[in-house]
């Protein structure tokens, strides 16, 4: 399956997660350290929002990327933002288009398939870290590994990204990598992103 579907495949997976939350649910705490369910959401539909602009060829306007109010129904807002996502990494892929993503090292232009695998694990995670404050990430966990191709690319895109003192500062998208502890792929992938899988609230 191509990248763009795999994509898509975790668009969908984190549109169920983030269908579920209630209005009264935004001030619980989540995986990502200070962070509410709705500061997670904010940043979220940002990301899509700066993603779609960049695959619709936007230059490295960090702005694109900020982080977006959330309306009176939070999760039509991730799945509005979503779709539109989806659709424009699709538009990108048949032109061929590279992207600017100035929160990512120097900016880029980065391969369409870089730029797909960069979001695909941010959906994901999110997606699971949604689902940890919720109380139980085990049905999307379950999903993702029974699906070979999407946590194969889930995983090989996490055993990429750089863990060094650098890149896994206070204030970067990960924390230090911890040593797995599971044979799960996605279980995997979140202990090599920071994430400890057994997190609770």
């Amino acid at each position: 399956m191509k990248l763009v579907e795999l994509h898509a495949r975790a668009m969908d997976l984190a549109v169920e997660v983030v269908d579920t939350v209630r209005p009264d649910q935004l001030d619980l705490p989540t995986p990502c350290a200070g962070w509410t369910l709705r500061r997670l959401l904010e940043h979220c539909v940002g990301q899509h929002q700066g993603f779609a602009a960049a695959a619709r060829g936007a230059g490295p306007d960090l702005a694109l990327f900020a982080d977006a109010p959330l309306g009176a129904d939070p999760a039509a807002d991730f799945r509005r933002t979503g779709a539109d996502l989806t659709a424009a990494f699709r538009e990108a892929a048949a032109a061929e288009r590279a992207l600017w993503l100035p929160e990512i090292r120097d900016g880029g232009p980065f391969p369409l398939a870089q730029a797909l695998g960069f979001h695909l694990v941010d959906t994901l995670v999110h997606g699971w870290d949604v689902a940890a404050a919720l109380g139980g990430a085990e049905r999307l966990v379950a999903a993702v590994d029974g699906d070979d191709a999407l946590a194969d690319a889930l995983l090989a895109v996490s055993e990429a990204v750089p863990d060094t003192p650098e890149a896994r500062a206070p204030g970067r998208a990960f924390r230090p990598g911890l040593a797995p502890d599971g044979e799960g792929r996605f279980d995997r992938a979140l202990a090599l992103l920071g994430r400890d899988p057994a997190w609770k609230a």
